[in-house]
């Protein structure tokens, strides 16, 4: 297990569409782990894999001391709005308000190839969402209705 670079806006990778994992073997769980100890080290909320240059569907997050790991996530259900704050590990500049659904219900496999449901709302629901969204090049910037920028303090 190790600590992997976290690439920021601008990086090529960050705008790419991943491709779903398809071996769930030591490379996987390997992958896993390093998103896990990167997201510790750098005291995150959830970490996708082309953030660390992986180009494969793959995400942690962690909510409420527990850590999930959801490999080739997908959308199948959301319901209501909110409008909350973000931030992101690759995004170190600014912060904004962005709209995303207040519940969700999510279909993944875990490391091993089980397939998973797992329903979330609020913030929860937010982070796997912002997490999910980097599996498809998207970036919370490109979502957010106002900008926040760090380096003004505004």
């Amino acid at each position: 297990m190790a600590t992997r670079k976290i690439i920021t806006e601008g990086d090529p990778n960050l705008r790419k569409i991943c491709k779903p994992v398809e071996k769930f073997d030591q490379r996987l769980w390997d992958l896993l782990d390093d998103l896990k100890d990167t997201l510790d080290y750098v005291s995150g909320l959830g970490l996708a894999s082309p953030q660390v240059n992986v180009l494969r569907r793959a995400v942690i997050v962690e909510y409420e001391d527990k850590f999930f790991e959801l490999v080739n996530p997908k959308l199948i259900y959301s319901e209501g709005e909110c409008l909350d704050n973000e931030g992101c590990l690759s995004v170190t500049d600014c912060r904004g308000l962005v709209k995303r659904p207040e519940k969700i219900e999510i279909e993944y496999f875990d490391r091993f190839g089980e397939k998973h449901n797992l329903k979330a709302e609020g913030y929860f629901a937010r982070v796997i969402l912002h997490e999910m969204d980097h599996l498809d090049g998207v970036l919370f910037v490109d979502k957010m209705v106002k900008r926040i920028d760090m380096r003004k303090g505004r």
